[in-house]
């Protein structure tokens, strides 16, 4: 730690143990006392990199706020990392830190999210900013904080991941439900326009489409999360050894069978199965502890999310997300004009889903929205195209 220290004050430091090399790399690193005096560029850079490592400070200790134990330890520990990397650049301002900027858009953002919801999502939007860190193409910047900030992408990583998996039930059954409701009805209502039908007839498919497909989805995610948590239920051991065991024939042992089925080796099984019918009183034979019975983790009920949640989550969503392309039929356009309204609308939705999606996976969130954008437009041209033929086949 207190070599790290030294790093930040003097940004070249001489190793007694480094190597010829690593004396070379440390020298490319710029040194006030050993360099021109920096360029106006450099100074508003530095100031910017000053503003930006205080914003991120701020949001780990708000988002420490909101967190107990070990999450909350590792929060505090990179707002000191961050602190030190502050320490660094108003070590090289000197006399120029005075100068204060603000803080980019992107971590003003992050800091209000912080402030306000401190949710898996700052923890995403901090992951892809630790990613995005200037500093390994930085001269002014030392090797090891540009390491720091790619340790720091990976522990954000890590405690997103802890929110990912809470959230993968239920948040995949509401965003895919949105992202159905979306797509399916748009597509409908393109499909009924195109055919020529009144804008009556259109309004009235997508309310029936609505409806139809929130339900099946309902009843689709229902089904889906219960068969699974029936199907992990069923996978998980009884108690059926320790009652069956003071009657079992010790000289046709079938509980062997039970403890080799579940992975165990033969010893291992033929130990657990006298434990079980009293001769031994006590597991003795160590080979045990690293052999155990075959569980489904409690979490992974947690992971997957109730019958009913995902049901309601799903429903609720595409319902949401199939409204969208009749809000021009309901407040009473007509024609292209609501066809376009539509298409514009259900745009935006698909573009917000997949920005959502890219967030919370740790990707581009523009990446995402433009593909969530491209395949459900796409889907509701061809429908378009697909009702314009049926139109003029049955006329």
């Amino acid at each position: 730690m207190q070599q790290h220290t030294e790093d930040h004050k003097i940004p070249a430091p001489t190793r007694d143990t480094a190597t010829p090399q690593q004396v070379e790399a440390d020298n490319t690193v710029t040194v006030p006392s050993a360099t021109p005096s920096p360029t106006p560029a450099d100074l508003k850079r530095w100031r910017q990199y000053l503003a930006d490592e205080r914003a991120e400070a701020a949001v780990y200790r708000e988002l420490a706020q909101r967190r107990d134990g070990e999450e909350r330890e590792i929060l505090l520990a990179l707002a000191e990392a961050e602190g030190r990397h502050e320490a660094h650049w108003l070590a090289l301002l000197g006399e120029h830190a005075d100068k204060a900027r603000p803080a980019s858009i992107r971590s003003q953002i992050l800091g209000f999210l912080a402030r306000h919801f401190g949710s898996v999502f700052v923890l995403a939007l901090a992951q892809r900013a630790e990613a995005r860190s200037p500093y390994a193409d930085d001269p002014a910047a030392t090797p090891a904080m540009a390491a720091d900030e790619q340790i720091h992408e990976e522990v954000v990583r890590g405690l997103a991941t802890r929110g990912r998996n809470r959230l993968s039930g239920t948040f995949r059954a509401a965003v895919f439900g949105a992202n159905d409701g979306l797509v399916s009805n748009l597509s409908l209502v393109m499909g009924m326009a195109a055919t020529g039908v009144g804008s009556s007839v259109v309004l009235m498919s997508g309310i029936a489409g609505l409806l139809a497909g929130a339900l099946s989805m309902g009843a689709g995610e229902y089904v889906s999360v219960r068969s699974q948590r029936e199907l992990l239920s069923a996978t998980r051991p009884t108690q059926a050894t320790l009652t069956a065991a003071p009657s079992l024939d010790i000289d046709h042992n079938e509980l062997v069978l039970v403890y080799l089925a579940r992975g165990m080796s033969h010893e291992a099984a033929e130990h657990r199965a006298a434990e079980r019918m009293g001769v031994f009183n006590c597991d003795c034979d160590p080979s045990l502890s690293l052999q155990p019975e075959k569980e489904e983790p409690a979490e992974e009920h947690e992971t997957i999310g109730t019958a009913w949640g995902a049901a309601l989550s799903s429903f609720c969503f595409f319902a949401s997300g199939a409204i969208v392309p009749i809000l021009p039929f309901i407040f009473g356009l007509t024609g292209v004009a609501a066809l376009v309204t539509a298409g514009v609308l259900v745009g935006v939705a698909l573009l917000a889903t997949g920005a959502v999606v890219g967030l919370l996976s740790g990707t581009s969130p523009l990446t995402r929205g433009l593909r969530q954008l491209a395949i459900g437009l796409g889907a509701a041209a061809a429908t378009y195209v697909l009702g314009m033929a049926f139109g003029s086949v049955v006329g």
